[in-house]
Formats: C-alpha cells, structure tokens, sequence
C-alpha cells in the first residue's frame, strides 16, 4: 500500500510575475440534511507583478444554486451577464452535464472563464457532498468512509474509476476502517503571510462541504509552468476541516507549441489505498496540446485507468494557455 505524504498545508505565497486562479464551491443544507444543498461559487484570476504585494484583479465569477441531493439542478444564478446559467436549471450533475455546458456556453469555455470551471465541477462536487455528514457528531465514526454494502449499488459503482475497479478494497471491506489515509485534518488553505493569495472564504460549524482549487502560472526559460491544486473537504462542528481528497501537480508546457511535456502528482490525502496508482497512468497525457484536455483526459484515463479526482485536477490545466496570456 502505498503510504501518502502528509496533508499539503498551506498555499505556497504568490510568485512574482505569476497569475493565479482559485475556485472555491461550498455545498450547505440551509434546510436540513433532507433538503435541497446550497451551493455558493467563486472563482477569481490575480496577476502579481513584483512580491506578492501588489495584486491586480483580473477576473472574477460567482454563481449559486440549489441542487437536489440527487444532484439535479433546482435553480441556478450567476451576477456574471455574459451567459444565462439559469438555462442549467433541470439538469443532473453528471458527465452529461458537462456536455450540456459545452453545447451551451462555447464562449465561457473558449475563453477559460473562472465560470466555465465552477459550472463544470458541478458534476464533481455534487457527486462528493455528501461526505460532509460523515463528519459530524452523530455518525458512527468520524475517520469512516462506508464501505458499499448494498449490491445492486456495488454493481452500479464498480469500474467507475480505479478506487472502485472489481476487488477493490473500497467495495470489498478489506481495507481498515480507521486510518489517516482516509481522511485527515487539514489546515486553512490562506497562508498567514499572504492573506490575498485567496478570496474570503466562509467559516464552517455546520454540516458543509468543498471543493477548492488553486492553479498558479508563471513563465520559466522556455516553458510554462503550473501548479495545480485540488482539495474536497467538510467542516466539523469545532470548525476544523478534513479532507478526503488531495492532490498537487507539477505540468511543464511547451510554451510556443503548448504541448504536455512533463507532469508530476503528489497524492496527499485519498481515501482507499488504491487510489494513488492512477498517477503511473499519467504520462498517456504528455504531448497532448492542454487546451484539449477537458475532453483528451476523459478518454485516455476513462474508468479504472484514471482516478476520477485526479482528472478533474488535470482538466483544469486547459485554462493555463489562457492565464499564461497575461504575463510578459
């Protein structure tokens, strides 16, 4: 079993002459865990010059919903007028919603919008909320993520990704039930020396659940550079949170060709232990042009060739093209 690093900690301060994007969805039960979720997005582009210091804005998004905790979309607003993501309203999250956004907002996705990338991780973040109430006091064990006991469930579920592949330890209950590599306690995402490196971001003691994002872009000699962070985490009723999903990657991009040429994923926090093998999976990517891979990732690491978290932090490097405009 392959052991994990410890939780990432902290975002690293902003470099010079760097853009950063961060997204952040968080999924609330205003009315009960029975009802509807709340979800409140935010996404937000900065350019640092020189330290981190000076910041200058240069894009930011936000939307709201109200999903069903069957993940269909009950309604949806957005203070961004370019596009009417209200149209959104009726559909399931899920891969065919993903579909929907591309039919529907082409001019969101062409141009790498902070609201095309909170609008398509609708379908990951609505699929994961639920794990917010495996934190809170009245469930049998905080540390405990369920095995899938029902069969017909267990049918449905497996080869969906490589954690669930037939004879995983997640549907066959061989893995123990408490251990650190399930979950763990995280930090706050906002380094105490760099308080801008983030937006404000809500404080938690009820049941919630997020889904952040950082990507930072700089230029280095003849490359692109990125980092690429990715973290699901709930709120426990002292206001600490745990995660349950973790991962940083390293991408090195051709800048004139903008080829794949290196990419590198640190596991931090993943709940079975199978989990972390998809990344000797990932050189299937390197040449690939990045802003092909929303959809180059999905078919080249489909079910149990690829980890369903980790693909959704490398889709995400499709937008680096784009922040990598702004610097000189």
């Amino acid at each position: 079993m392959k052991q994990l690093p410890a939780p990432y900690g902290y975002s690293p301060m902003r470099r010079a002459n760097s853009v950063r994007r961060t997204t952040h969805i968080d999924m609330t039960w205003p009315g009960g865990s029975e009802q509807p979720m709340h979800f409140m997005g935010c996404g937000r582009d900065v350019l640092t010059t020189e330290g981190n210091a000076w910041i200058k804005v240069l894009a930011q998004d936000d939307f709201t919903a109200s999903v069903t905790m069957d993940r269909k979309i009950l309604s949806i607003e957005s203070s961004c007028e370019r596009c009417d993501v209200g149209a959104l309203a009726g559909f399931t999250g899920g891969a065919y919603l993903r579909a929907v956004l591309q039919e529907r907002f082409p001019d969101e996705r062409q141009a790498g919008t902070p609201l095309y990338l909170l609008l398509d991780d609708l379908s990951g973040s609505s699929l994961i909320a639920g794990w917010a109430f495996t934190q809170r006091a009245d469930y049998i064990d905080d540390f405990n993520i369920q095995v899938v006991e029902d069969s017909a469930l267990r049918q449905t579920m497996m080869n969906v990704c490589l954690g669930f592949a037939e004879g995983s330890t997640s549907l066959s209950g061989e893995f123990g039930s408490t251990t650190s590599e399930r979950c763990a306690v995280v930090q706050s995402l906002v380094n105490p020396e760099d308080p801008e490196g983030w937006p404000a971001m809500p404080h938690y003691t009820e049941a919630s659940m997020r889904r952040a994002r950082r990507i930072d872009v700089w230029l280095e000699h003849d490359m692109t550079r990125a980092e690429v962070y990715f973290q699901d985490s709930a709120s426990r009723a002292d206001g600490s949170r745990v995660a349950v999903h973790e991962y940083c990657l390293q991408a090195y991009i051709d800048s004139s060709s903008g080829a794949l040429v290196r990419l590198e994923a640190e596991p931090h926090i993943l709940p079975y232990p199978e989990c972390p093998n998809a990344i000797a999976n990932l050189d299937r990517l390197l040449g690939t042009p990045v802003q092909e891979l929303r959809t180059t990732v999905l078919k080249r690491l489909a079910r149990t060739e690829g980890c369903t978290h980790l693909n959704d932090a490398v889709r995400s490097l499709a937008e680096v093209p784009i922040l990598a405009d702004h610097l000189c």
